[in-house]
């Protein structure tokens, strides 16, 4: 890899060499590097792009990496990933994709992500989105995340958009059956003219299921982020949902929460606000010799952690 792709690797999957464990890196649209283990497969789809990846029962305290990395201006791809994660496990998957675009061709990626999670078992999903370049072509990226959650199941996912993308729909949909759990934290950044959709959907289909989910924004410049959380309530189940974004310059934010319970024991809260930086914060960064505008940084730092 040359330098621009190992920053890139380095921003979406915090890696400055090949991880431990089971991996598979995608570099403008191959596959650069992959690792299997006793316990974890991942084996190449036949009717199109993507890969699939197995991990057996059982399997506890190990990870799975699959960043997505894109330097090469004008390449538009669309990849499938499907996650089979068998009964009893425990483990971590870091994804990712990152776009370097220097030419004055649109580069793009769209990934959909599906994962079956068996009974009794634990994932945390780790997914970063990143562009940077210097070329008149934009960047592009659509991730799609569906997850089925079986009995006593739980999944915790953070994902986050830290920059640079110009254009991006970021859907995330999950069905819950009894005992399951999930918890989602997703983060947005736009500036400039940057464009971001993000829709977060559960159903709870099985008594006793619980889901949390955060959503934070910044908006800067002229940019503009719509957000959309739904929460379905089909069964004796409890669910929460937080929208929480800071709008900077001539930014639009526009969060619409959805609610609906089908069950009398179905328990739903939402919250959703939106404004700008508190004075008394900036005053009090200002103090300590930053400038207003390393202070607004630190506080939008610290807001999207």
């Amino acid at each position: 890899m040359d330098a621009i792709q190992k920053n890139l690797l380095k921003e979406v999957a915090e890696l400055d060499a090949l991880p431990v464990g089971a991996y598979n890196i995608r570099s403008n649209g191959q596959s650069a590097a992959r690792n299997t283990t006793a316990s974890i497969d991942i084996v190449t789809k036949t009717d199109k792009q993507g890969i699939d990846i197995i991990i057996k029962p059982g399997t506890k305290n190990q990870s799975v990496h699959i960043p997505v990395i894109i330097s090469q201006s004008g390449l538009k791809e669309l990849v499938y990933n499907d996650f089979f994660i068998g009964e009893d496990c425990d483990v971590t998957i870091i994804a990712g994709c990152g776009i370097s675009n220097c030419g004055g061709e649109d580069s793009r990626h769209d990934g959909v992500h599906s994962f079956y999670v068996g009974r009794r078992s634990r994932v945390k999903y780790v997914e970063k989105h990143y562009g940077e370049g210097t070329g008149r072509g934009k960047r592009l990226m659509n991730p799609t995340t569906v997850i089925e959650l079986s009995e006593d199941s739980t999944m915790e996912l953070e994902t986050s958009q830290i920059g640079g993308i110009d254009d991006t729909l970021r859907a995330t949909s999950a069905k819950l059956a009894a005992g399951a759990s999930i918890i989602i934290h997703d983060k947005i950044l736009t500036e400039g003219d940057q464009r971001a959709r993000a829709e977060l959907s559960v159903e709870m289909n099985g008594d006793g299921s619980t889901c949390d989910m955060i959503s934070r924004g910044v908006a800067k410049e002229s940019s503009f982020q719509e957000v959309v959380i739904k929460i379905d309530g089909n069964a004796a189940c409890s669910g929460h949902a937080a929208c929480d974004s800071i709008i900077m310059d001539k930014g639009v934010i526009v969060a619409t929460p959805q609610l609906k319970a089908t069950n009398v024991d179905a328990s739903l809260i939402h919250e959703a606000a939106i404004g700008k930086i508190a004075g008394e914060q900036l005053m009090k960064l200002m103090t300590m010799g930053l400038s207003e505008k390393e202070a607004e940084e630190m506080i939008i730092r610290g807001f999207l952690q």
